[in-house]
């Protein structure tokens, strides 16, 4: 065995080299690019948003987004699927609409899920939200909207010092004790556990309290890192989970005509549907007629491999015969 590898090796040129030598050097060197790009480039670590930091740091953003929730404001009280039978957020594609074809898959009714339930299951050791409760649930229709449109217009007086917002006296029934109640459940992180529970084992379904802040709160954050939807970005890291880069082609047609113009009311439908379409052609891009041909126009392969090529156009010149050996016409060899 020894033989034939010495001979199969049998002039070729050899150089000494040493493979753990090596391994350090390329070590070290991705380490230190590594360690330098994150000094330089690092993306922001910034805390998860949850409803007991929105509660803290603003809240009468928070009370707000509760009262929207309980008179059915919240733009997600009329969204649509999947959340509900709404046609706010109804898109479509020509006649084509997934919403509607997958229908009510999550159901959300706001006022029950974002309120009267966290105070239903918190009222157990408060007997005076349980009473501010009962009288809310049991009053007429017409006469809950008397107290939260009256809530409603005593909030936009309000001011917020610290943690705590001081609301005008108003005929608001039994919503100032609810909404007061709501907002320490927000602050002492009790509404971020409430919302999440469902009837799994594993409580990781965030779709209601993300629904929750989705009105104000998001679209603060957003705006604070420049990732609203009229500006074209991802960012790389939020908390500890990493960012979809990978977005960039799906955010990139959010900021250009016509999706951003006479497709505007269905943005969302059409950049699905387009990046679903370059992505089938991505797939089955071997079997497109014309289109598998590409790599073989544009020779980009002839690149990558060019010293290949070099080498066969070296070995043919010098393996075909001179023109003096070669028998001339006529003339036997």
């Amino acid at each position: 065995m020894m033989a034939r590898k010495v001979s199969y090796y049998q002039g070729v040129r050899k150089a000494p080299y040493d493979l753990v030598k090596e391994f350090l050097v390329a070590l070290a060197v991705v380490t230190i690019l590594v360690v330098l790009f994150a000094a330089v480039l690092s993306s922001p670590d910034e805390p998860a948003l949850t409803l007991r930091s929105v509660a803290h740091d603003t809240p009468l953003i928070y009370v707000q987004s509760a009262l929207d929730s309980l008179d059915g404001n919240s733009p997600i009280a009329g969204y649509g699927p999947p959340y509900n039978n709404g046609t706010g957020s109804v898109q479509s594609v020509g006649p084509i609409s997934l919403q509607k074809w997958f229908g009510v898959r999550i159901p959300v009714d706001t006022a029950r899920d974002f309120v009267l339930r966290p105070l239903a299951e918190g009222s157990a050791t408060s007997p005076p939200v349980g009473a501010a409760l009962r009288r809310f649930n049991a009053a007429s229709g017409s006469q809950q909207t008397s107290w939260t449109d009256a809530y409603n217009k005593a909030l936009g007086e309000a001011t917020a010092k610290g943690t705590s917002i001081s609301v005008v006296s108003c005929r608001c029934g039994p919503v100032p004790a609810m909404v007061t109640a709501l907002l320490l459940l927000g602050q002492s992180g009790a509404m971020d556990g409430l919302l999440v529970t469902n009837n799994h084992f594993y409580q990781t379904d965030f779709t209601r309290p993300l629904l929750f802040m989705q009105n104000t709160a998001i679209q603060n954050k957003a705006q604070h890192f420049n990732l609203l939807g009229s500006q074209w970005g991802v960012m790389n890291e939020t908390g500890n989970y990493p960012g979809q880069a990978w977005l960039w082609l799906y955010t990139m047609l959010y900021q250009i005509p016509p999706y951003t113009t006479a497709w505007a009311a269905n943005t969302d439908a059409l950049a699905i549907f387009t990046v679903t379409i370059l992505t089938l052609i991505l797939m089955f891009l071997p079997w497109i007629p014309g289109l598998n041909r590409l790599p073989r126009y544009l020779g980009v392969y002839r690149l990558i491999w060019k010293d290949y090529y070099r080498e066969q156009k070296r070995g043919t010149t010098a393996s075909r015969p001179a023109a003096s050996d070669q028998p001339r016409p006529g003339v036997e060899a």
